[in-house]
């Protein structure tokens, strides 16, 4: 079960209390103070992990509470600091505090990690000639988890556009396919090998419809798993299987991912035009050509593998052009 969204309470452990302890001997009329310090509450961190790929755990487990640090004691002897809890979260996790709805921290990338909540300081003892102090609180924090995926290219369009059929046929990956709309009900990942030594992060976005951006059937939850790719790949099916107009379609879409996020729209984006075995298509890539002029279409069949490899080769050195951009 793929799950992007999850709420969770963490609670910083508190710190350790000073010890309050007078030393006597025969040798010291008075006595001296000789109280430790108590220890340090364990930190809440978030971490980034490969081996973690949506937000299923939350589910079950939404209390997390890190080690309290142990108290002072005689002897100026120092209580052991509490241990950090770390929170393992897949990369491109976005983290909020759940009242006031700002952004903690973005974790884009593996290994990154960050303190959301900060343990308590240890009370210092009476060693030092001073009143005892209580160690203080551990932070606690209400925040919400939100997961964008992380791929080179997503591949948006209408319901039963091919667009399960393309991952499975260029990727390993190997989602429900059937005759009929909205099979997938959750984004799907797969690696792409394009040649030897090269591959691609393909993302495959549920069915989008109109009214999309404003979240109906679920679009604004899955539209925001394609903000990070560098390249959207635009299924069309060319052959009108469901009596639709393959041009109005791709308007229409575009229209969507235009109202969702000016940047969206801003992405390089291949338009491929799927189900060319299938009668009728022929005819129907005249006509949207004529439409559609100054872009270039790939004329793909996701069943048979026709022109995929050079529309997956255009793909790839558009990545590895807007990489090496970016590393410029």
């Amino acid at each position: 079960m793929f799950v992007d969204e999850a709420k969770i309470y963490v609670n910083a452990g508190d710190g350790g209390d000073g010890c309050n302890s007078i030393y006597r001997d025969r040798y010291h009329r008075y006595g001296r103070p000789d109280g430790g310090d108590g220890g340090k509450g364990g930190d809440i961190v978030f971490e980034a992990d490969l081996n973690i790929h949506t937000l299923l755990d939350f589910q079950y487990r939404q209390h997390f509470k890190a080690d309290s640090g142990n108290h002072g004691s005689s002897n100026h002897k120092n209580g052991r600091s509490g241990e950090d809890r770390h929170v393992k979260v897949p990369p491109g996790t976005i983290i909020k505090d759940a009242q006031s709805g700002l952004v903690l921290r973005e974790l884009l990338h593996v290994g990154d990690h960050v303190i959301i909540a900060k343990g308590g300081e240890g009370g210092k003892g009476n060693s030092r000639h001073r009143v005892a102090e209580a160690g203080a609180l551990g932070e606690e924090k209400t925040v919400v988890l939100e997961l964008k995926l992380i791929a080179d290219a997503g591949i948006v369009g209408y319901p039963n556009a091919g667009k399960s059929t393309l991952i499975s046929t260029i990727s390993s990956a190997r989602p429900k396919i059937a005759g009929y709309p909205f099979t997938t009900t959750a984004p799907v990942l797969g690696v792409v090998k394009v040649h030897e030594g090269a591959s691609l992060v393909v993302a495959e976005i549920p069915g989008l419809i109109e009214g999309a951006h404003q979240g109906k059937g679920l679009g604004d939850r899955f539209l925001r798993h394609i903000e990070r790719t560098k390249v959207l790949i635009h299924l069309v099916d060319i052959a009108g299987c469901d009596c639709r107009d393959p041009y109005k379609d791709y308007v229409k879409l575009n229209k969507e991912l235009k109202l969702y996020s000016k940047e969206l729209i801003t992405k390089p984006q291949f338009v491929a035009l799927n189900k060319t075995d299938i009668e009728g298509a022929k005819e129907n890539i005249r006509k949207f050509r004529k439409h559609l002029k100054g872009v270039k279409a790939f004329p793909i069949s996701a069943v048979t593998g026709e022109g995929v490899r050079e529309l997956l080769s255009a793909v790839y050195k558009k990545v590895a052009s807007i990489k090496k951009h970016e590393q410029a």
